[in-house]
């Protein structure tokens, strides 16, 4: 007798253990489990800026959340891979995106079906910083500033030249569109998949000229191999001081600073984004790796999900104007 009450009230205990964990949060069950490690999906080749990027924080990230950090590099169509893999990722908080504006916002503007809608298919994490695109001219050009450039270009070339962009339908290719307007130049933009190849052609003087991020030009720009002449954004860059904004040189209306965060799958436990915001939030204000992303070009600033939300909204709303003022149809 004492044995079966002994039995049932063992079974009853286990019975109300198991109702217990199933009514823990999802995001208290991924806190549990440290021995997986986080991927983190950039949608550029290795050593182009986001990879690096990505590295720094992967490293620092790593010691705050107890578990490996692996970046891994999904190239290819301007980070519509990258997105459209996080998309299919399971939402436990063991794969993240690394991105920036073209990504997450200018795609979808620019694309019919570019295969996941951020909306509903992401959620931001946290944002971290905030980042200027630059033009630059190769070494194998004469010109130290625009002025010299398009006077390069109307008699070296006869008014054409070509200027390389990371990525097709992207920022950068209107940034090439509106030059050739402003300035009177017939500026073809050949994309390339992603900085590094395009990196590679500068240096090869196979280009003379490039649009990216400030951080994919500064190291060789800091090395006299690439020169950067001019920078977007409402102000000059403190890692770029003799450098002029395009605003300076009469062409206004990219004054809209784009970002970069992380986001998850859709439906990913707040528990589980809470708890890499803060880890993103610890490894940002560690003073080494603030001063190896502000070397890298970045305005390093913190975003919590709420923000980096309505950080995206606006600078989407801005782009939605100027690429409908280009006359750009979707592909």
């Amino acid at each position: 007798m004492k044995t079966s009450v002994s039995l049932r009230r063992r079974t009853l205990a286990l019975a109300a253990a198991s109702a217990l964990s199933a009514l823990l949060p999802l995001g208290q069950a991924a806190h549990a489990d440290t021995t997986k490690p986080i991927k983190l999906l950039v949608g550029f080749p290795p050593g182009g800026g986001s990879d690096a990027i990505a590295r720094v924080l992967a490293d620092k990230m790593k010691d705050a959340l107890g578990q490996p950090v692996v970046v891994e590099n999904k190239p290819g169509a301007g980070g519509q891979l990258a997105a459209q893999a996080l998309k299919a990722a399971p939402a436990d908080g063991t794969t993240l995106f690394l991105s920036h504006d073209h990504t997450v916002t200018i795609l979808p503007l620019v694309t019919q079906n570019p295969g996941f809608n951020p909306a509903t298919d992401f959620v931001p994490v946290a944002g971290f910083a905030t980042f200027v695109n630059a033009f630059a001219v190769s070494g194998g050009t004469p010109a130290k500033n625009m002025a010299d450039y398009v006077a390069w270009v109307k008699t070296a070339g006869q008014g054409k030249s070509a200027v390389g962009i990371p990525a097709p339908a992207s920022t950068p290719e209107f940034v090439v569109k509106l030059m050739g307007q402003k300035f009177g130049l017939d500026l073809l933009a050949p994309p390339y998949r992603g900085s590094a190849p395009m990196m590679a052609d500068m240096l090869g003087n196979q280009i003379a000229a490039g649009v990216a991020s400030v951080p994919d030009f500064i190291e060789n720009h800091k090395a006299g191999k690439v020169r950067i002449v001019a920078v977007l954004g409402g102000q000059r860059q403190a890692t770029l001081p003799d450098v002029p904004t395009f605003a300076e040189l009469g062409l206004g209306g990219l004054e809209d600073l784009p970002y970069y965060g992380l986001f998850a799958p859709a439906g990913t436990p707040k528990a589980a984004l809470d708890r890499v915001a803060d880890a993103l939030a610890k490894a940002v204000a560690e003073p080494d790796v603030k001063k190896r992303l502000t070397d890298m070009g970045l305005t390093v600033e913190f975003a919590t999900s709420a923000q980096l939300g309505e950080r995206e909204k606006a600078y989407r709303t801005s782009w939605t104007k100027i690429i409908q003022t280009s006359g750009f149809k979707p592909l």
